[in-house]
């Protein structure tokens, strides 16, 4: 899967937050009712424009982000 045709970061959408196609979906928001306990088939039944690899393209996009190496903390 491409994660690029289905995960997409634009300035004039969602402040740029990566979103779902373009679609006012943040990868964040479909995390959380994941992570709330919510199936695939749930989530998919209340966002009616959503498909399955959407959903897949979204715990993608998690997983690459869970293999960053390091993060620094930011001094204020």
């Amino acid at each position: 899967m491409n994660l690029a045709e289905r995960i997409t970061i634009d300035p004039e959408i969602c402040h740029g937050k990566p979103s779902i196609r373009g679609l006012r979906y943040p990868v964040e928001t479909i995390l959380e009712l994941l992570s709330s306990g919510m199936t695939i088939d749930e989530i998919l039944a209340d966002y009616q424009d959503l498909e399955r690899e959407d959903i897949l393209a979204v715990l993608g996009f998690a997983a690459r982000l869970s293999q960053i190496k390091r993060i620094e903390p930011v001094l204020v």
